[in-house]
């Protein structure tokens, strides 16, 4: 397939690159080389590579910072993704496009299905939602795809802010009131990988299996990279003073993904422990 990966030097579109690479003609184009925010640029771009596939993995994720730029959150995060629909429409392009989880309240006691309505609170869960409704009312051939508390070996992420902080703090707190699917970047290239393949369209939801507190996830994280003199305090959220609210609850099922392609994901954990294997990053003494 001819495949354009917007955003390709991110977290998501460099795993991305890697993934589909090897197997298919993948274009990469970033911020400078094109606008999302423009619908004229997008137009261009997409006439000039002429994609069977275009992978939406550009997007605006400064959670807090979002609640007081939120021009710019809904420029990218919405106002990009109908850019790239207008642009695609009638030229029989499939899109692929990622959202969150953070489009959920998080008041559920059970995993989210795709089919659950979506209840965002804070502006960067807004812009997400906002960016859904473009999607499917402006895209003739779509698959949306929904992931969680997402890391990797490129760009800013929890696990890594984790191991940065424990080289120079002997005690992290970290929130225990918020429970969802860590995600490895290179697991969900691989599920891309098989949707694709397969022809799948709709949306879909996509983590690794299992779901834990930030709380769990920093001691695991702690403990596979050796940081065992570091200790974790729990804490609330609200005791923290963040800009924009977070779902306390968030776990996303990936039955529907299972059962139309046969496929699982790994276990956080085993995700986790892989991740941390391969990371180049100075170990605890």
């Amino acid at each position: 397939m001819q495949i354009l990966i917007l955003g390709h030097k991110g977290m998501l579109g460099t795993a991305l690159m890697q993934r589909l690479g090897p197997f298919h003609v993948v274009a990469g184009k970033d911020v400078e080389d094109f606008d999302l925010t423009s619908p004229d640029s997008c137009r261009e771009l997409i006439a000039a590579e002429n994609p069977e596939v275009v992978i939406n993995a550009a997007a605006y994720t400064n959670v807090d910072g979002a609640e007081s730029d939120a021009e710019r959150c809904f420029a990218v995060n919405a106002a990009g993704v109908q850019n790239i629909s207008a642009a695609c429409r009638g030229r029989r392009i499939r899109i692929v496009h990622f959202s969150t989880d953070y489009v959920f309240d998080g008041t559920a006691a059970t995993p989210y299905r795709e089919e659950d309505p979506p209840a965002p609170r804070g502006v960067y869960a807004a812009s997400k939602a906002a960016g859904e409704k473009y999607l499917q009312e402006g895209s003739d051939d779509y698959l949306l795809i929904r992931t969680a508390w997402l890391y990797g070996p490129t760009g800013k992420n929890f696990v890594k802010t984790i191991l940065e902080k424990a080289l120079h703090n002997p005690i992290l707190r970290v929130v225990d009131d918020q429970v969802g699917c860590p995600t490895y970047s290179r697991d969900l290239a691989g599920a891309v990988a098989v949707l694709l393949k397969q022809g799948h369209r709709g949306i879909f939801h996509v983590t690794n299996r299992g779901s834990c507190s930030w709380y769990e996830f920093t001691r695991k994280i702690l403990a596979g990279a050796g940081f065992n003199r570091v200790s974790v305090e729990p804490v609330k959220t609200a005791d923290l003073g963040l800009a924009a609210p977070r779902p306390a609850y968030s776990v996303l099922s990936s039955a529907k993904f299972t059962a139309a392609t046969g496929k699982t994901l790994r276990f956080w954990p085993l995700a986790l422990e892989d991740f941390l294997a391969h990371l180049e990053f100075r170990k605890a003494p």
